[in-house]
This record gives C-alpha cells, structure tokens and sequence, in this order.
C-alpha cells in the first residue's frame, strides 16, 4: 500500500485466467478497463467513476470456453486489492449504502466491511444474454468480490425490466456504497468497531 494514498496492485495467474490490476481509493473516477469481455469491461468502467476510485485492469482469459473465469477471477482480484489497499481500516466509515434508480430500475445496495464475508442477492435478471454476455455473470463477479474482499454485501432489486439496466444500477450502487464505507470520517482515526480489529 502506497504511504500517501491507499493503493494496491495485484497479479494472478492460473490455468484460465492471467489478471494485473491496480486500484486507488483514493482517486477520480479514471479506469482503463481491457479484459476482454466488453459488457465487464463497461461496468468496471462505471464502478470506477461512482465509486471515485482509479481502477487499471488488464486480463487475459480462456474465452474460448465463455466468460465466466475471467468475469469471476477479476472480481477476485479487485475484492483482493480493496483489501490491501484498505490496510487496517483504520478511520474508516466502515459501512455504506445506496439506493439507485435507473430508469424503471430501482435497487439497494449495502456494505459492510467488516472482515468477514456474506453475500446477500435478491435480484432476478430479466434476460438471460444481455448482448453476448450471461446476465448470470454478474452475481458471479460480486460473489467472488464479496468473499476475496471478506465483505457483507446485499444487493436488492425492487424493480427492473432492462436486464442491462439492471446490471447497471447495481454496479453503480456497490460503487457508490464502496464509496461511502471507505471514506475517511472525519470524527476518528480509530478502527470502526469494539474488537479492535476488522
């Protein structure tokens, strides 16, 4: 982590997946986003400006089998670099929320970054393609961020008949939550909660 700002970088190679991503926090929105996957790509880039936070990710994926390792092996690496660049937590606001409208779409999102991870998702996608890519994916991408960032995560749809519009407004919403949990409050420098620790 870098001393002035709270940055992170990660590399991570398996058999299906090659992933170098750079993350701060502490940024203005800028993402150069090139994973291959165009919609992924498309969201991370919307991630990045609502959450205010630097996002470079380069992946190289078997694709040739579909989408689905590279889409879930980024969102393991950004939940891995949140946490690095979180550090100790300290001074934190530790929890976040949002609730955002998109045209007919309406969802709530909430984080809490409290060390330990739970994926809540009531959400029902439309379509099952939104171009080419498997609406289906984008539960798999925030489960893998939740669980690699140790995070409770819910995500609540309440309406939505535009499976990209969907997608959208939750990609936005976490990002906006991020935002808000990992904001410095002003009030204490100390680690938002009794055990001492997150």
């Amino acid at each position: 982590m870098s001393q002035n700002r709270r940055s992170a970088a990660i590399e991570r190679t398996t058999r299906e997946t090659e992933i170098r991503l750079a993350l701060d926090l502490d940024g203005n929105g800028t993402a150069q986003v090139a994973t291959g996957v165009g919609f992924l790509d498309h969201m991370l880039e919307l991630f990045a400006k609502h959450a205010l936070m630097d996002l470079n990710v380069q992946a190289n994926g078997d694709r040739h089998v579909d989408d689905h390792h590279t889409t879930e092996d980024v969102g393991i690496v950004l939940g891995q670099a949140l946490v690095a660049a979180l550090g100790d937590k300290a001074g934190i606001r530790r929890y976040g929320h949002c609730v955002l409208p998109m045209d007919e779409t309406l969802v709530t999102c909430a984080v809490d970054l409290s060390g330990r991870a739970y994926f809540g998702w009531t959400v029902n996608m439309p379509a099952p393609l939104i171009g080419t890519f498997a609406s289906e994916l984008v539960e798999e991408f925030w489960r893998s961020f939740a669980f690699a960032s140790r995070m409770n995560l819910h995500v609540l749809q309440h309406s939505g008949r535009n499976t990209h519009h969907v997608s959208e407004a939750i990609f936005k919403g976490i990002a906006r939550s991020l935002r808000m949990a990992c904001e410095k409050d002003p009030r204490t420098d100390a680690i938002p909660s009794t055990k001492g620790s997150l």
